[in-house]
């Protein structure tokens, strides 16, 4: 029962940073042009990156595939830390490390979400 309460607090913050990303990107946001832009990325890769999200929340949330939903998270928040750590830098555009920091708490989560989903993603990498 502690185990299960754990998965969902983990599903919710991932998928509640996730979603609620999704705004700034969709809505064409002054920050998140400016962090595209310097990646090389605007706008395909603002609004890709949006639905990627996207998709990546509803499996979160969906408990028969929040291990598919976690991987693809660790993945997505992969990308966007190494953004930060060479190409942005930690802090952008005065935000003190905010967006950096909700890209790890979501990573962690997402991290903790395969941990508790170790037999599905073991069983999904079995070749028959």
């Amino acid at each position: 029962m502690k185990t299960e309460k754990i998965i969902w607090i983990l599903r919710i913050v991932a998928a509640g940073i996730l979603l609620q990303t999704l705004f700034f990107k969709f809505s064409g946001a002054a920050e998140s042009i400016y962090i595209f832009s310097t990646l090389g990325a605007e706008p395909y890769g603002r609004i890709g990156s949006g639905i990627a999200e996207l998709i990546v929340a509803i499996l979160i949330l969906i408990p028969k595939t929040t291990y598919i939903g976690a991987l693809g998270g660790c993945g997505i928040m992969t990308g966007a830390i190494l953004s930060h750590l060479f190409v942005l830098g930690i802090v952008v555009e005065n935000d003190g490390g905010f967006l950096f920091s909700l890209a790890v708490i979501t990573l962690i989560c997402c991290l903790g979400l395969l941990y508790f989903n170790k037999n599905k993603l073991f069983n999904l990498l079995k070749l028959k």
